[in-house]
């Protein structure tokens, strides 16, 4: 209804957003494949495969005896095979799914003090994470090869999935050191007598990327934590009993498997501090896969190009990293909040519901003479309707004035020849619903009025009820208990679950906490005096409600919340109206919180709203809806990278909470249940376009957009809670001026069940 010339509204954000939340989502899923997909040596034991000494693991015994009984160094870049064993009283100790910042500086401190030297095959995601171990691996005389970038089971992954695997572990190793691996373990390996024909497949595509496959003599199952005379013992290739042991030659060379990261590898640290000294003074020595086969290095310089590649992935992991742990803290954050304003909620409308039913029929009833107001822009479809809801209140003195802004339906026709008593109509140019507003309150003649929508029906009890908080002469306005009259389909529930829910049990907690923000411009009731000392009713700004309430706050006035005085009013019925709506809405009380942004260093009344309602506002209603999105694209992130079980179990109790919660509000509403199965769709859909509604707005705001009032088209719903349809049967109950009141859902049972409450 106001007048605002407006620009078009910005669009460029929300591919800015998309972006955004896409690169999100790329940087989470970057971390979850990192980190949360990581398998590691302590897996093993939920595998019947050869980390476990299983003499059959799935995938079929070896079908290429070169391989399975040749050495632990294997090379399939030529015609056939090539394997090779450390020469007599040569040792290579491998150690993998490192580099780990506790372990592998201790096996390094333990090597460096023996003189020895080793292989690590490591973890590709681990050395982006600790980049300086890797390095530090080289700079001592060690050599890297590659135990692929999450520890996957190669063997049990598509051919993409092996690619990716090697390809980022050698772009890692790079980064961090300026090398590549050529030397590459799988995950989950030992022997070659235990390779299958899946794993020998797996050591042929790496062979076609440049890598050389190094198995193990001997597996030492540290990572079983056997005990530190056991690790010794399989290292020194004494059979426990499995028959999976070299217990040859007691001279024979051998590649050696350890670990050093994945788990305590404390057991490790022990046994090669007693290992190393003794079998060097038997004359082995311990020296890296490469130097014992004399081999030239197997870490050779990488490109410029590869080593940018891989900081520009160390840059990105981390970075996915710390993203990954602030939304984590962002969402606990918003945990908090939302359980601890669920508490505050219902203390508070408790208190208010005792102190209500304390007051309830008893003290001085307030009679003094009030004029409703109601502005009226093309309301054709309702008006008769509300007026005549007026007229049948049970108030003994009451005076209706309705001002038409300038309709070009017959809005004002319609109220005329209805030729009721106590009812004038007023005509203006179009100038929007706050003048209109201030020129019904110029034309009436009483000290108290209700101001109503034109879209808005009352019961007779409503006026009566809603301007009893008058006997206390501190109260400047009160608001009444706004209703959503065609909840009959989806998103009519959605917003019946929402008015109810929301909006009611936050103005029952403002009321206790005396810093109301907002009085429904559906149902009010104003002081003439508070009128005045707030300026009228404000028009710079689309949520003239919200904007005018908080001007009689800061005047000094007190604003209650009286739920039982009730009014029914017509909701958006397609989505692009609610949109727009709750567009206006969210950007008018953005507005209206920034005009009185300086309450929060006022004193008495005007400090409560600043310091209360203002800091409530700002985190419930735009910064947590403008971080919802973010919230969604991780809960995306967790159904790919998070247990099952405890995503559905968090849901389902977030849930349970909200439904409880739901339940409680509709009971103290005075409403049935049955609504509550339309909360989990509310959940999905309504929820999210609030969110973006709250975007849509901050951005508009931000930019210097003036917003200008979108019109929605009424359907009547609202007025059938007066006048039923044709041809349906006339419902019983409360009569007045031609209104009727259904006492019984089954007069209406697609319509809200009206409850008349009389005082003693």
């Amino acid at each position: 209804m106001a007048l605002h010339v407006a620009r078009k509204d910005p669009r460029a954000h929300w591919f800015l957003l998309f972006l955004a939340l896409t690169v999100l989502l790329a940087a989470l899923f970057l971390h979850g494949y990192a980190t949360v997909g990581s398998g590691g040596s302590s897996h093993a034991a939920d595998r019947a495969g050869t980390a476990d000494g299983d003499p059959t693991p799935p995938g079929g015994p070896s079908t290429d005896d070169d391989l399975s009984r040749g050495g632990p160094v294997i090379r399939l870049d030529g015609p056939k095979p090539v394997t090779r064993s450390m020469p007599a009283r040569t040792i290579a100790l491998t150690f993998d799914d490192g580099p780990d910042p506790r372990w592998t500086p201790a096996i390094l401190d333990v090597l460096r003090r023996h003189h020895a030297k080793a292989t690590f095959f490591v973890v590709g995601a681990r050395v982006n994470e600790h980049p300086e171990l890797t390095r530090r691996i080289l700079a001592e005389g060690h050599e890297i090869g590659s135990h692929t970038f999450t520890h996957a089971e190669l063997a049990a992954v598509p051919d993409w999935r092996r690619e990716l695997e090697l390809s980022l572990t050698r772009t890692a190793v790079a980064g961090a050191t300026g090398r590549y691996p050529t030397l590459f373990r799988p995950p989950f390996s030992s022997s070659p007598g235990a390779l299958t024909t899946d794993d020998q497949s797996v050591l042929r595509a790496a062979a076609r990327s440049g890598h050389i496959a190094v198995l193990a003599d001997r597996d030492t199952r540290d990572w079983q934590r056997p005990g530190v005379d056991a690790v010794v013992a399989a290292t020194l290739g004494v059979d426990d009993g499995t028959g999976d042991q070299d217990t040859g030659d007691s001279d024979r060379g051998a590649v050696v498997l350890m670990h050093d990261g994945g788990g305590d590898r404390s057991q490790t640290v022990a046994a090669l501090d007693r290992l190393l000294p003794a079998l060097t003074g038997q004359g082995y020595r311990f020296t890296t896969v490469s130097g014992g086969l004399a081999a030239a290095s197997s870490n050779p310089p990488a490109s410029r190009t590869d080593r940018l590649g891989g900081d520009t992935l160390r840059y990105a992991q981390t970075a996915a990293g710390w993203l990954a742990a602030a939304m984590t803290w962002l969402l606990g954050l918003a945990l908090l909040l939302g359980l601890a304003r669920l508490a505050v909620q219902v203390v508070c409308a408790e208190r208010h519901r005792r102190r209500v039913g304390a007051r309830s029929g008893t003290g001085p009833r307030f009679l003094e003479p009030v004029t409703v107001v109601v502005p009226a822009y093309n309301e054709s479809a309702n008006i008769a309707a509300t007026v005549r809801s007026l007229v049948a209140s049970d108030y003994p003195a009451l005076d209706v004035i309705v001002v038409d802004d300038g309709s070009t339906d017959g809005t004002a026709d319609i109220v005329e020849r209805m030729r009721l008593p106590g009812v004038r109509v007023v005509r203006q140019a179009n100038a929007g619903k706050p003048a209109a507003l201030n020129t019904g309150i110029r034309y009436a003649r009483t000290e108290f009025l209700v101001l109503v929508d034109g879209d808005t029906v009352f019961q007779p009890d409503t006026v009566y009820r809603l301007v009893q908080g008058f006997v206390d002469p501190s109260v400047g306005a009160i608001s009444g208990n706004t209703k959503v009259a065609n909840r009959r389909r989806l998103l009519g529930r959605w917003q019946h679950l929402e008015y109810v829910i929301g909006f009611n049990l936050d103005r029952r907690m403002y009321d206790v906490l005396r810093c109301m923000p907002t009085i429904p411009g559906a149902i009010g009731a104003f002081r003439r005096e508070a009128l005045r000392d707030a300026g009228g009713v404000p028009a710079d700004t689309l949520a003239e409600d919200t904007d005018l309430t908080m001007a009689v706050l800061r005047a000094g006035w007190r604003v209650p919340y009286e739920g039982r005085a009730i009014a029914w009013t017509e909701a958006p019925a397609t989505l692009r109206q609610l949109w727009r709506q709750r567009y206006r809405w969210c950007y008018g009380t953005l507005q209206a919180m920034w005009k009185h942004r300086r309450s929060v260093r006022e004193q008495g009344a005007g400090g409560r709203l600043g310091r209360r309602a203002l800091p409530y506002l700002t985190v419930f209603q735009v910064l947590l809806p403008l971080t919802a999105p973010a919230v969604d694209v991780f809960a995306v992130y967790g159904l790919f990278f998070l247990p099952w079980s405890q995503l559905v179990l968090a849901w389902l109790g977030l849930l349970a909470l909200q439904t409880l919660t739901a339940g409680y509000a509709l009971r103290l509403d005075g409403e049935r249940l049955g609504p509550l199965w339309a909360l989990p769709l509310q959940q999905l859909v309504h929820r999210q376009l609030m969110y973006l509604v709250v975007v849509q707005s901050v951005v508009t705001a931000l930019l210097g957009g003036r917003l200008r009032w979108h019109r929605m088209v009424r359907t009547g719903e609202a007025a059938a809670l007066v006048d039923p349809p044709v041809g349906q049967r006339p419902p019983t109950g409360v009569q007045g001026a031609g209104t009727r009141w259904p006492t019984n859902r089954t007069d209406y049972p697609d319509r809200p069940r009206v409850r008349i409450h009389r005082d003693a």
